[in-house]
């Protein structure tokens, strides 16, 4: 339910904190206080259409807040989930209007698009008038308020969930069965090319690896010579080590006499000799892997030349051979094993079909039985509301032909306002009175059902008086025994069943310079004064006073 509404800088209203309780709640004042300019404003917070008008004058920005308190089951906490929204308990709802025409949207102090608001904002607060479009009078909505009469809503996700299966199935149909006459439109191209690749076994990244080897080889024809002219300086016949070597045996047996002129040189001889012993090992390392077969090099030419003609025949990198040759490869096993397959694949779509099918026939008689539960229960509200002549029905179109995630059926409210007329839609048949007194009856029956916790309900009382409003009245206060609503009213009769009155006025400011916007809540005595105004019009006489007594007596009885 709606607790608080704060708004700051929007039109004549300078600041005003609005705080609200369960049942009903009506909204009265004279015409032109600011009441249309209250729910616009609250509008804006539900994700409405922003207005750069809507800003005071003078002021940079306005701003409104709309705090909640719903429960974590509530469906407006798996929008917030869904978006990556904390939910803190309360939900707070809160839109800047900045005056260059620029707004901005928060929930929970969290930026959000206006759409996320929007959506939250719908799932919060159903706002219904006579010229309203965004309710019960949206044809789109009426098949999922059918379901929520009837507790349908079980129902419908199971056949959601076989009409995912259904199309799953399907389309894995129709993929196979796309390959299949890809491949057969191909079959004697694929089998070439698959056994001719099978036969080239390509490898991914062979081209280099061949590449580098040849390259190496080639190289080291090169260089071998020098490598060999290197090592036999080094460490073949005319390597210096064994006269090195027989120089320090020498210098060693001398040096017993004289260590300290011959341990110097013997060190470095020695270091030298081994200097020269590695280098020998490092040039023998290197003359054999310049020694290759001559055949190898030529078998490496060959198999990249292949590699290399079979890139340019399949217009494929060479590195992608490989993965051509098993597309090739599946897509011939595709047409050898397909055929079986297909009809594995057409059973299992065969079956999906029949599931959904009979499950939505199903959903569909169920539908069909409660529209007319809800027609006579609708019907049963009208004669109060002076439409006793009228007629409410729930039309259930059914076309096996066109299924959707939520069956075969199109739902849509019909009404026939008067016996001998022609039925139709309800938004275009019933006029603006007759459509908020049908708007009226229909939330009173799906009242706890599909129904949002907050209802606002914007002058549907126009144009009717006695009787009919006071029935207005009733069945706005029986709505409020099970959701919080909020009416707009200029009939007293309404105005007498409020648990809350909240009286709308302009105060002048400045010497009368400006007017402001503002909201108080009538206790009892200043209730009555406001309804023997409302009865009485400018001059309030002791009369409308004790009428206004008696509605006030009568509505608590």
């Amino acid at each position: 339910m709606l607790a608080r509404l704060s708004i700051r800088d929007i039109v004549l209203i300078e600041r005003l904190d609005i705080e609200f309780a369960t049942g009903l709640a009506v909204l009265t004042g004279e015409t032109g206080a600011g009441k249309s300019i209250l729910l616009d404003a609250f509008a804006l917070a539900l994700g409405g259409r922003g207005d750069a008008g809507l800003v005071r004058h003078g002021a940079e920005q306005g701003q409104v807040t709309a705090v909640f308190d719903i429960p974590k089951s509530h469906p407006a906490t798996k929008i917030l989930a869904e978006n990556g929204l904390d939910d803190t308990g309360e939900m707070i709802l809160r839109r800047v209007q900045l005056a260059d025409g620029r707004t901005r949207a928060f929930i929970n102090d969290q930026s959000i698009s206006v759409q996320t608001l929007k959506a939250v904002g719908a799932a919060l607060v159903e706002i219904h008038g006579q010229h309203d479009e965004r309710a019960l009078v949206d044809a789109a909505t009426h098949r999922r308020l059918l379901d929520a009469f009837a507790g349908l809503e079980k129902d419908v996700a199971a056949v959601e969930v076989l009409w995912d299966a259904r199309r799953t199935a399907n389309t894995a149909l129709e993929e196979h069965r796309a390959g299949m006459e890809r491949a057969a439109r191909e079959a004697d191209y694929l089998r070439h090319a698959s056994d001719e690749l099978k036969q080239l076994a390509p490898k991914e990244g062979e081209e280099t690896s061949l590449a580098n080897r040849r390259t190496t080889m080639m190289q080291g024809e090169k260089i071998a010579s020098d490598l060999r002219e290197a090592q036999e300086a080094v460490g073949g016949n005319h390597s210096p080590v064994a006269t090195l070597s027989a120089a320090v045996r020498r210098l060693e047996r001398r040096g017993v006499n004289s260590p300290a002129l011959v341990e110097p040189a013997v060190k470095a001889i020695d270091i030298a000799i081994n200097a020269l012993e590695e280098a020998d090992q490092h040039l023998l390392a290197a003359l054999a892997a310049t020694d290759f077969d001559p055949a190898e090099l030529e078998r490496i030419e060959e198999r990249l030349f292949a590699l290399r003609a079979a890139s340019r025949k399949y217009s494929t990198p060479v590195d992608q051979l490989a993965a051509l040759a098993a597309q090739y490869a599946a897509d011939v096993v595709l047409i050898d094993a397909g055929a079986s397959r297909l009809k594995k694949l057409e059973q299992a779509a065969i079956e999906a079909d029949a599931r959904y099918a009979a499950a939505a026939k199903k959903l569909s008689m169920a539908r069909q039985k409660s529209a007319d539960k809800l027609n006579k229960a609708v019907n049963a509200e009208l004669a109060p509301l002076k439409l006793e002549r009228a007629k409410f029905m729930t039309q259930v179109e059914t076309d096996e032909a066109a299924p959707g995630p939520q069956g075969f059926d199109r739902v849509e409210f019909w009404v026939q306002t008067n016996p001998g007329t022609k039925p139709g839609p309800m938004m275009k048949v019933a006029s603006g009175g007759e459509l908020s007194r049908f708007l009226l009856a229909l939330k009173v029956v799906l009242s706890d059902r599909g129904s949002a916790p907050t209802l606002v309900f914007d002058e549907i009382d126009t144009g009717v008086g006695g009787a009919v409003a006071d029935a207005i009245g009733g069945r706005l206060a029986r709505l409020a025994g099970k959701v919080q609503v909020m009416a707009v009213t200029h009939a007293p009769q309404v105005a007498a069943r409020a648990d809350q009155h909240l009286l709308i006025s302009k105060d002048a400011l400045d010497k009368g310079k400006r007017v402001a916007t503002r909201v108080n809540a009538l206790a009892a005595d200043h209730r009555r004064e406001e309804i023997a105004r409302m009865l009485a019009g400018a001059e309030i006489t002791a009369e409308a006073r004790a009428a206004a007594e008696r509605l006030l007596k009568a509505a608590t009885a």
